[in-house]
């Protein structure tokens, strides 16, 4: 119900006929021979409020015209119990008065529109349901995710946006230079000569950063348990449903901490953060499982899968997760009888409809993968005795497969400059992380959350540009 504090303290006493305000802008407005029904929302909840207004009221039949759907309108009234079947209460208006006026062309009509067609109209969207849902829920998200961290002795950390080291090393990052493009310093005479970056504002290539892990990896070695929570930017030309080129992150450290308590920190993580959205999401959610599980209405932006949405995210709340080993669960996936599209050999990385197959199917929880080949995965992880398999975990859960990676770090000097090497990268750019191997290095552990993918999971929606306000994806910058 409409979340405005008077109408929900009324709503939580049980007063009726009681004089309130309240603003909000028309969602849709019907208009009889001697009265008009008007809804209005102001964004804080799912449903609007139903306003009757007599043509009694002063100047009716002027304001009545100019309070179209998208106009911005203040009412008093009278809060009463409603005689309709959808709301409890309703307001009786007293008075009625048009703040902002709508023109025609306003596109917002009453009928379904697009996901595409919103995407483009991204600076009004947040009026429909669907995205003033999916804000509700990611702002909620992020202050469960506060939450749990605080209450787990966690400091929250600001790690730098711009960088001159790739955490990933896969090159994918967005240059930041004050150079001049068209007419750079260059170290020779010749054109084509290599651009001189000492000249540059940092003095040297900097980037936008990709990740907040190494600088979190420095603070939590002096105060061991730190988290950041902020954007990241990936200079990827993806456009899937599940890539942005800015994005958000949660990325907790821990000192004195291995693998085990890494997976045992994103289980509590996961359940706490989940069992809290859907303790205070719970309209906007039981909004999301009427679409998704609706046989008769197909919505572009969920998921089509047609599970329940609520039935799930309980399971990952109620439910133990379960852990095996990535040479566990090549070899019952290779038992499991059941035909995949990508192969299942020891040394490919498992694909999504793996994942799924695991968490789903098999186990039918969410499942907590470990030990990975050391080939695909990142330089930072600490490397096994096999020498074949690093101390990494991804966690898998129903309906999307892998939604939290993370690892043990490599807290040994030598193994981690041979690892560095051998993923290719400059040691010199890594001279500070190294240094903590020095400096009374002890056992980490880590992990990442993409936030977005967080509140895709949580909703149902399918599609990462309707959980954000203002999606940069390649070509595309607005607003």
């Amino acid at each position: 119900m409409f979340n405005r504090p008077q109408v929900r303290d009324i709503l939580a006493n049980g007063q009726v006929d009681t004089t309130t305000e309240v603003l909000g802008w028309v969602v849709t407005k019907r208009t009889q021979k001697t009265f008009s029904f008007i809804e209005i929302n102001d964004g804080s909840a799912l449903n609007g409020l139903q306003v009757i207004v007599d043509n009694t009221i002063p100047n009716y039949d002027e304001t009545i015209p100019l309070a179209g759907t998208g106009a911005s309108i203040r009412v008093t009234g009278r809060i009463l119990a409603s005689q309709g079947a959808k709301q409890r209460i309703e307001i009786h208006a007293d008075t009625l008065e048009v703040i902002g006026t709508i023109p025609d062309s306003y596109p917002l009509q009453k009928k379904r529109q697009s996901p595409e067609f919103l995407r483009n109209n991204a600076h009004i969207r947040s009026r429909t349901k669907v995205m003033g849902m999916s804000t509700r829920v990611r702002s909620a998200c992020a202050q469960a995710i506060h939450r749990f961290f605080n209450e787990h002795n966690f400091q929250y950390i600001h790690t730098p946006i711009i960088t001159a080291s790739d955490c990933e090393g896969a090159g994918e990052m967005f240059q930041v230079t004050t150079l001049d493009l068209e007419n750079p310093p260059r170290l020779g005479d010749k054109s084509d000569a290599p651009v001189d970056f000492t000249q540059d504002f940092f003095g040297k290539k900097t980037f936008l950063t990709v990740s907040g892990q190494l600088a979190a990896e420095n603070l939590a070695c002096g105060l061991s348990r730190v988290y950041t929570f902020g954007p990241t930017f990936r200079a990827e030309n993806s456009n899937t449903t599940r890539h942005a080129s800015e994005f958000w992150m949660i990325e907790p450290e821990m000192a004195f901490a291995d693998l085990h308590a890494d997976a045992d920190l994103a289980e509590a993580f996961l359940q706490g953060v989940i069992k809290d959205v859907m303790n205070t999401c719970q309209e906007d959610l039981e909004f999301c499982e009427q679409i998704i599980t609706n046989k008769k209405f197909k919505s572009p932006f969920f998921d089509g899968s047609k599970v329940s949405l609520l039935q799930t995210l309980e399971q990952v709340v109620n439910t133990p997760f379960q852990r095996i080993t990535y040479t566990e669960a090549i070899d019952l996936l290779n038992k499991s009888g059941k035909k995949f599209e990508h192969s299942t050999n020891w040394g490919d990385a498992l694909q999504t409809e793996h994942e799924r197959y695991l968490s789903e199917e098999l186990f039918k929880a969410p499942t907590i993968v470990t030990d990975y080949p050391a080939e695909f995965k990142s330089f930072y992880m600490y490397l096994n005795d096999d020498g074949k398999t690093v101390r990494a975990m991804d966690v898998l859960v129903p309906r999307i497969g892998e939604i939290i990676g993370g690892s043990q770090r490599e807290d040994r000097l030598d193994v981690l400059k041979e690892r560095i090497a051998h993923h290719g990268l400059d040691e010199k750019d890594y001279w500070w992380y190294l240094n903590l191997r020095e400096f009374g290095t002890v056992p980490h552990a880590g992990f990442g959350l993409g936030f977005e993918r967080l509140v895709m999971y949580v909703t149902g929606l399918q599609n990462i540009r309707d959980v954000i306000s203002f999606p940069r994806t390649p070509k595309h910058a607005e607003f």
